[in-house]
């Protein structure tokens, strides 16, 4: 696969779990990454610390990308930094695992404020930032294509971030960018394991034809294929990385 060499990547979310993974993954193949965290910055700085010892770069930014200003600034920071924009994960996102009915308002709005509004705004953003030829993924969820029990407003979000990414990439097409979408099924993160006990976690796994669940890298590897050129002829498409679960 192509080198990412010369590439500029922001992926927001990458502090912990998948994004983290992606980061690290990006970077190894040469990319230089713009860490976005929301709090914690010293899982953040841990990141660029393991991507600094491979020998690559990298910067942390905090930005609450729930905010649209925050997040012009955050494409601003990076380009001030790195020259230029190449590639945009989409990756922050929480979990409110609960039945529809439990779900309080500031519970809903939030979920709709950083799993949706966030990937408005930065597409927003990457319309007019984004390089001519650049990569955007937009990481969703198996979980759209399924029916389980509280989960209701975290697919909700995802499924309506697959589409907006979707129409994203007719508009942006004609400068050679590509937008697509992974959807993982369970994989192995602190935000999967928020609120589950030992029994759903295996109950989960046992769902996967390969009968485990995933792991960061499973996902990373496939964000790293999309926005390589050997996917300049993939746009507009969702990719299951989820072990067969569906």
């Amino acid at each position: 696969m192509s080198s990412l060499q010369g590439k500029v990547a922001i992926v927001t979310g990458s502090a912990r779990g998948i994004g983290a993974g992606i980061a690290v993954t990006l970077a190894k193949a040469g990319a230089k990454v713009v860490v976005n965290y929301a709090e914690n910055k010293a899982a953040a700085e841990s990141v660029c610390a393991t991507i600094s010892a491979a020998g690559g770069e990298c910067f942390a930014v905090q930005a609450d990308v729930s905010d649209p200003a925050t997040v012009q600034e955050l494409f601003m920071t990076a380009i001030e930094r790195f020259r230029q924009i190449d590639i945009l994960v989409n990756n922050a996102g929480i979990l409110v695992f609960k039945e529809i009915a439990e779900i309080s308002d500031d519970e809903f709005d939030r979920i709709v404020d950083i799993n949706f509004k966030s990937v408005f705004y930065t597409l927003r953003e990457a319309a007019a930032k984004l390089a001519d030829h650049g990569r955007i993924v937009t990481v969703s969820s198996t979980v759209t294509r399924l029916m389980l029990p509280k989960y209701g407003a975290y697919a909700a979000t995802k499924a309506a971030v697959e589409q907006l990414t979707r129409i994203f990439a007719r508009e942006v097409g004609k400068r050679g960018i590509t937008a697509n979408i992974v959807s993982p099924g369970p994989v192995d993160t602190e935000l999967f394991r928020s609120g589950k006990t030992a029994a759903d976690i295996e109950r989960m796994a046992a769902m996967a034809a390969l009968g485990r669940i995933g792991e960061a890298n499973d996902i990373a590897q496939v964000v790293r294929f999309l926005v390589s050129d050997e996917a300049r002829w993939i746009t507009g498409q969702n990719i299951g990385v989820n072990g067969g679960i569906i």
